[in-house]
Protein backbone atom coordinates (compact mmCIF):
# COMPACT_ATOMS: atom_id res chain seq x y z
CA UNK A 1 0.00 0.00 0.00
CA UNK A 2 1.24 3.51 -0.46
CA UNK A 3 -0.13 6.33 -2.15
CA UNK A 4 -3.88 5.06 -3.12
CA UNK A 5 -3.93 1.37 -2.69
CA UNK A 6 -5.30 -0.98 -5.35
CA UNK A 7 -7.03 -4.13 -4.67
CA UNK A 8 -6.86 -7.52 -5.64
CA UNK A 9 -7.97 -10.48 -3.73
CA UNK A 10 -6.38 -13.92 -3.25
CA UNK A 11 -6.99 -15.59 0.31
CA UNK A 12 -7.22 -15.89 3.71
CA UNK A 13 -5.44 -17.13 7.51
CA UNK A 14 -7.37 -16.67 10.54
CA UNK A 15 -5.26 -16.35 13.81
CA UNK A 16 -2.28 -13.32 14.33
CA UNK A 17 0.70 -14.93 14.61
CA UNK A 18 4.27 -13.00 15.84
CA UNK A 19 7.21 -14.85 14.34
CA UNK A 20 11.19 -14.29 14.62
CA UNK A 21 12.94 -12.89 11.88
CA UNK A 22 16.53 -13.02 10.98
CA UNK A 23 17.52 -9.82 10.75
CA UNK A 24 20.31 -9.54 8.50
CA UNK A 25 23.25 -7.07 7.97
CA UNK A 26 25.76 -5.91 10.69
CA UNK A 27 23.55 -5.17 14.25
CA UNK A 28 25.74 -2.34 14.98
CA UNK A 29 29.02 -0.73 16.29
CA UNK A 30 32.42 -0.62 14.63
CA UNK A 31 32.88 -1.47 11.15
CA UNK A 32 28.79 0.18 10.40
CA UNK A 33 29.55 3.16 8.35
CA UNK A 34 27.25 5.30 5.87
CA UNK A 35 27.83 5.22 2.42
CA UNK A 36 28.65 8.85 2.50
CA UNK A 37 30.91 10.98 5.06
CA UNK A 38 28.93 13.12 7.17
CA UNK A 39 29.92 16.64 7.54
CA UNK A 40 31.49 18.06 10.65
CA UNK A 41 28.84 20.44 12.48
CA UNK A 42 30.54 24.03 12.67
CA UNK A 43 31.74 24.89 16.63
CA UNK A 44 28.79 25.91 18.51
CA UNK A 45 25.92 25.01 16.12
CA UNK A 46 22.92 23.61 17.87
CA UNK A 47 23.25 20.56 17.39
CA UNK A 48 27.10 20.29 19.33
CA UNK A 49 25.17 21.61 22.30
CA UNK A 50 21.78 19.65 22.06
CA UNK A 51 23.36 17.35 24.99
CA UNK A 52 26.00 14.25 24.61
CA UNK A 53 25.92 10.84 23.22
CA UNK A 54 24.93 8.92 26.49
CA UNK A 55 21.11 10.70 26.32
CA UNK A 56 19.47 13.93 24.86
CA UNK A 57 17.06 15.80 27.52
CA UNK A 58 14.40 16.79 24.98
CA UNK A 59 11.91 20.32 25.27
CA UNK A 60 8.72 21.67 24.54
CA UNK A 61 10.08 23.04 20.98
CA UNK A 62 11.27 19.39 20.38
CA UNK A 63 9.81 17.67 17.37
CA UNK A 64 11.24 14.02 17.87
CA UNK A 65 8.84 11.72 16.04
CA UNK A 66 5.80 12.02 13.86
CA UNK A 67 3.56 14.47 14.99
CA UNK A 68 5.12 15.33 18.12
CA UNK A 69 5.13 12.36 20.58
CA UNK A 70 3.60 8.69 19.89
CA UNK A 71 0.01 9.64 20.86
CA UNK A 72 0.53 11.19 17.85
CA UNK A 73 -1.53 14.61 18.74
CA UNK A 74 -0.16 16.53 16.25
CA UNK A 75 -0.50 19.42 18.89
CA UNK A 76 2.32 22.31 19.93
CA UNK A 77 1.84 24.08 23.51
CA UNK A 78 5.00 25.98 23.44
CA UNK A 79 4.55 26.77 19.51
CA UNK A 80 4.34 31.04 19.70
CA UNK A 81 0.44 32.53 18.53
CA UNK A 82 0.47 32.69 15.10
CA UNK A 83 0.67 35.38 12.62
CA UNK A 84 0.43 35.83 9.09
CA UNK A 85 2.50 32.83 7.61
CA UNK A 86 5.78 33.58 5.22
CA UNK A 87 8.01 31.59 3.87
CA UNK A 88 11.23 32.07 6.17
CA UNK A 89 13.66 30.16 4.22
CA UNK A 90 13.55 26.80 1.84
CA UNK A 91 16.55 24.47 2.44
CA UNK A 92 17.05 22.50 -1.21
CA UNK A 93 18.08 18.89 -0.67
CA UNK A 94 18.87 15.68 -2.81
CA UNK A 95 15.70 14.55 -3.39
CA UNK A 96 12.37 14.75 -1.71
CA UNK A 97 11.15 14.73 1.91
CA UNK A 98 8.24 13.01 2.08
CA UNK A 99 8.55 12.14 5.90
CA UNK A 100 7.49 14.59 8.79
CA UNK A 101 10.64 16.64 9.68
CA UNK A 102 11.88 16.75 13.11
CA UNK A 103 12.99 18.98 15.22
CA UNK A 104 16.17 18.25 18.11
CA UNK A 105 17.79 20.82 19.87
CA UNK A 106 17.35 23.60 17.48
CA UNK A 107 17.89 21.84 14.65
CA UNK A 108 15.51 20.18 11.87
CA UNK A 109 16.37 16.60 10.78
CA UNK A 110 14.92 15.34 7.70
CA UNK A 111 15.61 12.80 5.34
CA UNK A 112 15.13 12.12 1.49
CA UNK A 113 14.36 9.45 -1.18
CA UNK A 114 18.24 9.84 -2.02
CA UNK A 115 18.77 7.84 1.12
CA UNK A 116 20.03 11.01 2.98
CA UNK A 117 19.79 12.09 6.03
CA UNK A 118 20.70 15.77 7.02
CA UNK A 119 20.29 18.30 9.53
CA UNK A 120 19.86 21.71 9.10
CA UNK A 121 20.02 24.95 11.32
CA UNK A 122 15.98 25.93 12.45
CA UNK A 123 17.15 29.04 12.33
CA UNK A 124 18.54 29.83 8.53
CA UNK A 125 18.27 26.05 6.97
CA UNK A 126 22.18 25.84 6.74
CA UNK A 127 23.46 22.17 6.64
CA UNK A 128 25.13 21.15 9.46
CA UNK A 129 25.80 17.58 8.60
CA UNK A 130 24.71 15.43 5.86
CA UNK A 131 24.58 11.51 5.03
CA UNK A 132 24.25 9.44 2.96
CA UNK A 133 23.14 5.87 3.90
CA UNK A 134 22.20 3.86 0.54
CA UNK A 135 21.56 4.04 -2.79
CA UNK A 136 17.65 4.20 -3.67
CA UNK A 137 15.40 2.17 -6.11
CA UNK A 138 14.54 3.52 -9.48
CA UNK A 139 10.95 2.96 -10.01
CA UNK A 140 12.19 0.99 -13.34
CA UNK A 141 13.37 -1.93 -10.98
CA UNK A 142 9.93 -1.66 -8.99
CA UNK A 143 7.20 -3.91 -9.87
CA UNK A 144 4.96 -0.71 -9.31
CA UNK A 145 4.91 2.18 -7.35
CA UNK A 146 4.95 6.22 -7.54
CA UNK A 147 7.96 7.22 -6.07
CA UNK A 148 11.18 7.30 -8.24
CA UNK A 149 13.56 6.89 -6.55
CA UNK A 150 12.78 5.04 -3.65
CA UNK A 151 14.94 5.75 -0.43
CA UNK A 152 13.73 7.15 3.30
CA UNK A 153 9.97 7.30 2.99
CA UNK A 154 8.53 6.97 6.49
CA UNK A 155 9.08 10.06 9.00
CA UNK A 156 12.19 9.03 11.14
CA UNK A 157 11.81 8.73 14.71
CA UNK A 158 14.53 9.92 17.26
CA UNK A 159 15.53 8.21 20.89
CA UNK A 160 16.50 10.18 23.72
CA UNK A 161 18.25 7.65 25.51
CA UNK A 162 20.93 7.29 23.05
CA UNK A 163 21.01 10.63 21.33
CA UNK A 164 20.27 8.56 17.80
CA UNK A 165 17.60 9.20 14.82
CA UNK A 166 16.40 6.19 13.09
CA UNK A 167 15.32 6.05 9.54
CA UNK A 168 14.54 3.52 7.37
CA UNK A 169 16.69 3.23 3.87
CA UNK A 170 14.78 1.45 0.90
CA UNK A 171 18.20 0.31 -1.10
CA UNK A 172 19.48 -1.74 -4.37
CA UNK A 173 17.55 -4.87 -4.24
CA UNK A 174 14.74 -4.07 -2.61
CA UNK A 175 17.17 -4.10 1.00
CA UNK A 176 15.18 -2.40 3.89
CA UNK A 177 18.04 -1.25 5.98
CA UNK A 178 17.35 0.70 9.30
CA UNK A 179 20.06 3.27 10.52
CA UNK A 180 20.44 4.80 13.87
CA UNK A 181 22.69 8.02 12.78
CA UNK A 182 24.63 10.42 16.41
CA UNK A 183 22.54 13.31 15.89
CA UNK A 184 24.87 15.08 17.00
CA UNK A 185 27.52 14.32 14.09
CA UNK A 186 25.47 12.20 11.45
CA UNK A 187 27.77 9.04 12.12
CA UNK A 188 26.18 5.65 11.41
CA UNK A 189 26.10 3.89 14.95
CA UNK A 190 23.36 1.64 13.80
CA UNK A 191 22.99 -0.26 10.81
CA UNK A 192 20.63 -3.43 10.35
CA UNK A 193 18.73 -4.93 7.87
CA UNK A 194 14.92 -5.36 8.88
CA UNK A 195 13.34 -7.23 6.31
CA UNK A 196 9.25 -7.70 6.42
CA UNK A 197 9.01 -12.14 7.22
CA UNK A 198 6.65 -12.67 4.36
CA UNK A 199 6.71 -12.16 0.76
CA UNK A 200 9.17 -10.60 -1.93
CA UNK A 201 10.98 -7.32 -0.48
CA UNK A 202 10.75 -5.38 -3.22
CA UNK A 203 7.18 -5.21 -3.39
CA UNK A 204 7.10 -3.54 0.28
CA UNK A 205 7.15 -0.29 1.13
CA UNK A 206 7.81 1.43 4.20
CA UNK A 207 5.89 4.62 4.64
CA UNK A 208 4.58 4.48 8.05
CA UNK A 209 6.12 6.39 10.47
CA UNK A 210 8.79 4.63 13.26
CA UNK A 211 7.97 4.18 16.57
CA UNK A 212 10.77 4.43 19.37
CA UNK A 213 9.18 2.67 22.61
CA UNK A 214 11.14 1.77 25.74
CA UNK A 215 14.32 0.46 23.91
CA UNK A 216 12.64 -0.38 20.69
CA UNK A 217 12.06 0.89 17.11
CA UNK A 218 9.45 -0.35 15.69
CA UNK A 219 8.83 -0.77 11.57
CA UNK A 220 5.78 -1.13 9.78
CA UNK A 221 5.27 -2.51 5.89
CA UNK A 222 2.62 -1.60 3.46
CA UNK A 223 3.00 -1.92 -0.43
CA UNK A 224 3.74 -0.05 -3.26
CA UNK A 225 1.03 2.30 -5.21
CA UNK A 226 -1.12 -0.08 -7.67
CA UNK A 227 -1.01 -3.25 -4.62
CA UNK A 228 1.04 -5.06 -7.36
CA UNK A 229 3.26 -8.23 -6.48
CA UNK A 230 3.31 -10.59 -3.11
CA UNK A 231 3.39 -8.27 0.26
CA UNK A 232 2.37 -8.91 3.68
CA UNK A 233 1.71 -5.99 6.11
CA UNK A 234 3.66 -6.36 8.83
CA UNK A 235 6.05 -4.67 11.94
CA UNK A 236 9.96 -5.78 12.05
CA UNK A 237 11.02 -4.20 15.60
CA UNK A 238 14.84 -4.26 17.04
CA UNK A 239 16.35 -2.60 20.07
CA UNK A 240 17.85 0.29 19.59
CA UNK A 241 21.16 -1.25 19.71
CA UNK A 242 19.85 -2.96 16.35
CA UNK A 243 19.68 -6.55 18.29
CA UNK A 244 16.81 -8.87 19.15
CA UNK A 245 14.40 -9.24 16.35
CA UNK A 246 11.08 -9.74 16.25
CA UNK A 247 8.25 -9.40 13.78
CA UNK A 248 4.33 -9.64 13.36
CA UNK A 249 2.46 -10.32 10.08
CA UNK A 250 -0.94 -9.63 9.34
CA UNK A 251 -2.69 -13.07 8.51
CA UNK A 252 -3.52 -12.64 5.31
CA UNK A 253 -2.20 -14.36 2.22
CA UNK A 254 -1.85 -11.12 0.77
CA UNK A 255 -1.85 -7.17 1.36
CA UNK A 256 -3.00 -5.88 4.44
CA UNK A 257 -0.82 -2.99 4.23
CA UNK A 258 0.28 -1.09 7.03
CA UNK A 259 1.17 1.96 5.25
CA UNK A 260 -0.90 5.08 6.76
CA UNK A 261 1.95 8.27 7.67
CA UNK A 262 1.57 8.40 11.20
CA UNK A 263 2.41 4.71 11.86
CA UNK A 264 1.70 3.26 15.05
CA UNK A 265 -0.10 5.42 18.09
CA UNK A 266 0.81 4.27 21.69
CA UNK A 267 -1.45 4.18 24.05
CA UNK A 268 0.43 3.14 27.25
CA UNK A 269 2.69 0.40 26.31
CA UNK A 270 0.52 -0.56 23.49
CA UNK A 271 0.77 0.01 19.27
CA UNK A 272 -2.87 0.61 17.58
CA UNK A 273 -1.95 -0.27 13.85
CA UNK A 274 -4.64 0.68 11.35
CA UNK A 275 -4.53 -1.81 8.32
CA UNK A 276 -5.52 -1.72 4.93
CA UNK A 277 -7.26 -3.80 2.79
CA UNK A 278 -6.62 -7.89 2.24
CA UNK A 279 -6.78 -10.84 0.10
CA UNK A 280 -9.65 -12.61 1.29
CA UNK A 281 -12.84 -13.30 -1.22
CA UNK A 282 -16.32 -13.34 -0.88
CA UNK A 283 -17.14 -16.51 1.78
CA UNK A 284 -13.40 -16.23 3.24
CA UNK A 285 -12.52 -16.38 6.57
CA UNK A 286 -11.67 -13.01 7.93
CA UNK A 287 -8.29 -12.68 7.53
CA UNK A 288 -7.34 -10.06 9.84
CA UNK A 289 -6.65 -6.41 7.31
CA UNK A 290 -8.87 -3.54 7.91
CA UNK A 291 -8.58 -3.30 10.95
CA UNK A 292 -6.91 -1.72 13.86
CA UNK A 293 -4.75 -3.64 15.53
CA UNK A 294 -3.35 -3.93 19.36
CA UNK A 295 0.13 -5.10 19.49
CA UNK A 296 2.27 -5.73 22.62
CA UNK A 297 6.02 -4.60 22.94
CA UNK A 298 6.84 -7.62 21.77
CA UNK A 299 4.57 -7.85 18.98
CA UNK A 300 1.96 -10.15 20.01
CA UNK A 301 -2.05 -9.18 18.63
CA UNK A 302 -4.12 -8.14 22.26
CA UNK A 303 -6.77 -7.07 20.36
CA UNK A 304 -8.46 -5.68 17.58
CA UNK A 305 -11.47 -3.81 15.74
CA UNK A 306 -12.33 -4.37 11.81
CA UNK A 307 -16.42 -3.33 10.50
CA UNK A 308 -18.77 -5.92 9.54
CA UNK A 309 -18.14 -4.34 6.45
CA UNK A 310 -14.50 -5.78 6.07
CA UNK A 311 -15.13 -8.44 3.52
CA UNK A 312 -16.99 -5.67 0.74
CA UNK A 313 -14.09 -3.20 1.60
CA UNK A 314 -11.61 -5.65 0.57
CA UNK A 315 -13.61 -6.53 -2.43
CA UNK A 316 -13.72 -2.36 -3.21
CA UNK A 317 -10.42 -1.13 -2.25
CA UNK A 318 -12.03 0.63 0.85
CA UNK A 319 -8.90 0.98 3.10
CA UNK A 320 -9.76 0.98 7.21
CA UNK A 321 -5.96 1.86 7.33
CA UNK A 322 -5.88 4.92 4.71
CA UNK A 323 -5.74 7.25 8.01
CA UNK A 324 -4.60 6.26 12.01
CA UNK A 325 -5.87 5.12 14.60
CA UNK A 326 -6.49 8.17 17.46
CA UNK A 327 -6.39 7.63 20.96
CA UNK A 328 -8.79 10.32 22.62
CA UNK A 329 -9.63 9.46 26.30
CA UNK A 330 -11.70 6.22 26.53
CA UNK A 331 -12.21 6.17 22.90
CA UNK A 332 -9.94 5.49 19.63
CA UNK A 333 -11.48 7.10 16.88
CA UNK A 334 -10.94 5.72 13.23
CA UNK A 335 -12.12 6.66 9.73
CA UNK A 336 -11.32 5.08 6.10
CA UNK A 337 -11.65 5.21 2.72
CA UNK A 338 -15.29 3.80 3.20
CA UNK A 339 -15.88 7.69 4.53
CA UNK A 340 -17.64 5.77 7.78
CA UNK A 341 -16.15 6.97 10.81
CA UNK A 342 -15.81 3.95 14.03
CA UNK A 343 -15.58 5.19 17.79
CA UNK A 344 -13.92 2.34 19.68
CA UNK A 345 -13.30 1.52 22.89
CA UNK A 346 -9.80 2.03 24.42
CA UNK A 347 -8.89 -1.00 25.91
CA UNK A 348 -11.67 -3.42 24.07
CA UNK A 349 -11.45 -1.94 20.80
CA UNK A 350 -14.45 -4.80 19.87
CA UNK A 351 -13.82 -7.42 17.26
CA UNK A 352 -15.78 -7.52 14.42
CA UNK A 353 -18.67 -5.05 14.34
CA UNK A 354 -17.63 -4.16 17.58
CA UNK A 355 -17.85 -0.12 17.61
CA UNK A 356 -19.72 1.74 20.14
CA UNK A 357 -20.76 4.15 17.02
CA UNK A 358 -20.31 4.86 13.68
CA UNK A 359 -20.75 8.16 11.56
CA UNK A 360 -20.70 9.01 7.97
CA UNK A 361 -17.80 11.84 8.23
CA UNK A 362 -15.41 11.41 4.86
CA UNK A 363 -12.74 9.80 3.13
CA UNK A 364 -9.74 10.00 5.42
CA UNK A 365 -5.91 9.56 4.23
CA UNK A 366 -3.59 10.21 6.44
CA UNK A 367 -2.64 11.30 10.40
CA UNK A 368 -4.76 13.16 12.70
CA UNK A 369 -4.63 15.54 15.17
CA UNK A 370 -6.18 16.07 18.91
CA UNK A 371 -6.27 19.26 20.75
CA UNK A 372 -8.75 20.36 23.32
CA UNK A 373 -10.96 17.43 22.84
CA UNK A 374 -11.16 17.75 19.18
CA UNK A 375 -9.60 15.27 16.49
CA UNK A 376 -8.38 17.35 13.61
CA UNK A 377 -8.94 14.66 10.29
CA UNK A 378 -7.47 14.36 7.04
CA UNK A 379 -10.13 14.36 4.47
CA UNK A 380 -9.68 14.63 0.46
CA UNK A 381 -12.33 17.25 0.41
CA UNK A 382 -11.09 19.13 3.41
CA UNK A 383 -10.39 18.91 6.70
CA UNK A 384 -12.81 18.38 9.54
CA UNK A 385 -13.20 18.97 12.88
CA UNK A 386 -15.11 16.39 15.57
CA UNK A 387 -15.78 15.18 19.32
CA UNK A 388 -16.85 12.57 20.99
CA UNK A 389 -19.42 12.61 23.82
CA UNK A 390 -18.96 10.85 27.17
CA UNK A 391 -21.48 8.06 25.49
CA UNK A 392 -18.99 7.40 22.71
CA UNK A 393 -20.81 9.25 19.93
CA UNK A 394 -18.91 11.65 17.74
CA UNK A 395 -20.34 14.71 15.88
CA UNK A 396 -18.67 16.92 13.05
CA UNK A 397 -17.86 20.57 14.62
CA UNK A 398 -16.78 21.66 10.87
CA UNK A 399 -15.79 21.43 7.71
CA UNK A 400 -13.25 23.54 6.20
CA UNK A 401 -13.94 25.56 2.95
CA UNK A 402 -10.58 25.07 1.41
CA UNK A 403 -9.72 21.51 -0.40
CA UNK A 404 -6.87 21.06 2.59
CA UNK A 405 -6.38 17.73 2.22
CA UNK A 406 -2.75 17.31 4.22
CA UNK A 407 -2.25 15.82 7.51
CA UNK A 408 -3.31 18.42 10.17
CA UNK A 409 -0.98 19.47 13.13
CA UNK A 410 -2.24 22.46 15.91
CA UNK A 411 -0.58 25.19 17.55
CA UNK A 412 -0.01 28.89 17.96
CA UNK A 413 -3.94 29.24 18.25
CA UNK A 414 -4.41 27.92 14.80
CA UNK A 415 -4.60 24.63 12.91
CA UNK A 416 -2.16 23.89 10.33
CA UNK A 417 -2.88 22.33 7.06
CA UNK A 418 -1.57 21.95 3.89
CA UNK A 419 -2.96 20.99 0.27
CA UNK A 420 -1.35 18.58 -1.60
CA UNK A 421 0.24 18.46 -3.95
CA UNK A 422 -0.54 21.63 -4.89
CA UNK A 423 1.62 22.82 -1.79
CA UNK A 424 -0.70 26.10 -0.11
CA UNK A 425 0.26 25.90 4.00
CA UNK A 426 -3.37 27.29 5.42
CA UNK A 427 -4.09 28.11 9.28
CA UNK A 428 -7.23 27.53 10.44
CA UNK A 429 -9.66 28.61 13.27
CA UNK A 430 -9.79 25.84 15.49
CA UNK A 431 -12.83 26.50 16.60
CA UNK A 432 -14.83 27.35 12.99
CA UNK A 433 -12.67 25.94 10.31
CA UNK A 434 -12.28 29.88 8.62
CA UNK A 435 -9.38 30.47 6.80
CA UNK A 436 -6.76 32.61 8.82
CA UNK A 437 -3.73 32.94 6.55
CA UNK A 438 -1.86 30.78 4.00
CA UNK A 439 0.92 30.95 1.71
CA UNK A 440 2.45 28.64 -1.07
CA UNK A 441 5.52 26.33 -0.60
CA UNK A 442 5.31 24.55 -4.05
CA UNK A 443 4.45 21.21 -5.07
CA UNK A 444 4.82 18.48 -1.87
CA UNK A 445 4.25 15.41 -1.27
CA UNK A 446 1.29 12.99 -0.86
CA UNK A 447 0.22 13.67 2.72
CA UNK A 448 2.12 16.07 3.74
CA UNK A 449 2.00 17.51 7.61
CA UNK A 450 3.56 20.70 9.31
CA UNK A 451 6.50 20.29 12.11
CA UNK A 452 6.07 22.83 14.60
CA UNK A 453 8.36 24.26 16.77
CA UNK A 454 8.91 27.87 18.64
CA UNK A 455 7.97 30.42 15.88
CA UNK A 456 7.90 28.26 12.96
CA UNK A 457 6.32 25.79 11.14
CA UNK A 458 8.85 23.00 8.97
CA UNK A 459 7.11 21.12 5.91
CA UNK A 460 9.11 18.73 3.85
CA UNK A 461 8.81 19.12 0.48
CA UNK A 462 9.19 17.41 -3.19
CA UNK A 463 13.43 19.13 -3.15
CA UNK A 464 14.05 20.19 0.24
CA UNK A 465 12.57 21.81 3.66
CA UNK A 466 10.52 24.89 3.19
CA UNK A 467 10.93 27.21 6.91
CA UNK A 468 7.28 28.99 7.55
CA UNK A 469 7.48 31.92 9.77
CA UNK A 470 4.08 33.44 11.27
CA UNK A 471 3.77 31.81 14.80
Amino acid sequence: MAEMPGKRLLTRVLTAFVTTTSVLGCALVAGCTSTGTPSTPSAGSSLTAAGTSAGTTLTTTDWPTYHGDNARTGFSAALAPAGTPTVAWHAPLDGAVYGQPLVIGGSILAATENDTVYALDAGTGRVLWSTHVGTPVPLADLPCGDIDPLGITGTMAFDPATSRVFAVAEGTGGTHTLVGLDVHTGRVVVRVEVEPPHGDRLAHQQRAALTVLNGRVYVAYGGLYGDCANYIGSVVSVSTAGTEPISYAVPTSREGGIWVPSGASVVGDTLLYSVGNGAAEGGDDYDGSQSVLALSPDLRRTDFFAPATWADDDANDLDLGSSGATPLGPWVFVAGKRGIGYVLRAGSLGGIGGQVSQLPVCRAFGGTAVANGTIYLPCTDGTRALTIDASGTATVRWRSAVPANGSPTVGGGVVWVIQYPAGVLYTLNPATGAVLGQVNLGTVPHFASPTLSGSHAYVGTMDGVTAVAGA
